[in-house]
């Protein structure tokens, strides 16, 4: 199956305006995310989708294939359908362009997920919890899965909920999920027309349309989590790890 990885790359980000295109380390946060995606070995294709001309001009300057797309998305899955319209890809992987540790490894495992379970229409990535008091952070998506990997739900609140612990009981009870996503296109083009359901728009989780809506979601775990960058501190830590 023909892979195609999407970063979506907005220029003006809220809590970090312009951090796409930040650069204390010599490359660009997106370029460092770009080549990341680059080195995994089953996907055929990387391309960036960015509503800025900046971002667009920054892209080619160290040779990534970038287009532009509109600026009114509400998401970047949004953004990613109207970048694969003319793509001949099936499997369409959304990857963060503020990710720029992720390991590739797990980029093909994300593909390998999707190719392997023809019943789920998405694969996201999974991993362990490291303390209670990640659990407990609205912050941290939860995710609980079928025993067969299939996600049930994801929230922002501990779940399972340990009644005996009143709230988080044992830490391998619980799986944090991480923001990457590898679609089926067709189902893509579909989610993304799709109105938003109560309980995404009450999670303000985006994934949760697809299991409102009927759509299974395959989860595999990985050992390890990366830090994505949403502020200018947590950029800053990544510049002191890149130079150290």
């Amino acid at each position: 199956m023909k892979t195609i990885i999407v970063i979506p790359a907005r220029y003006d980000s809220t809590r970090f305006p312009g951090k796409v295109l930040a650069d204390d380390t010599g490359k660009f946060l997106v370029q460092h995310t770009y080549e990341r995606a680059l080195c995994a070995e089953n996907a055929d294709e990387v391309l960036i989708a960015t509503d800025s001309e900046k971002v667009l001009r920054a892209c080619e300057s160290f040779g990534a294939k970038a287009v532009m797309t509109s600026g009114t998305h509400q998401s970047g899955t949004d953004r990613i359908a109207e970048a694969v319209t003319q793509s001949d890809a099936e499997l369409v992987v959304n990857l963060q362009a503020d990710e720029p540790e992720i390991d590739p490894a797990y980029i093909d495992k994300l593909i390998d997920l999707l190719k392997s379970d023809e019943g789920s229409q998405m694969a996201t990535l999974v991993s362990g919890f490291g303390n209670p008091d990640q659990v407990k952070d609205p912050n941290v998506v939860k995710v609980v899965t079928q025993v067969n990997g299939r996600a049930i739900y994801f929230s922002r609140s501990p779940i399972p909920f340990s009644r005996e612990s009143n709230g988080v009981g044992d830490l391998d009870n619980y799986l944090r999920h991480l923001g990457v996503y590898a679609y089926r296109r067709e189902f893509l083009t579909a989610f993304t027309s799709l109105p938003q359901g109560e309980l995404e728009k009450t999670e303000k989780l985006e994934q949760l349309r697809a299991l409102e809506n009927g759509y299974s979601i395959i989860t595999g775990k990985v050992e390890h989590t990366w830090d994505g960058i949403d502020t200018a501190e947590q950029y800053a830590q990544f510049v002191k790890r890149i130079k150290g």
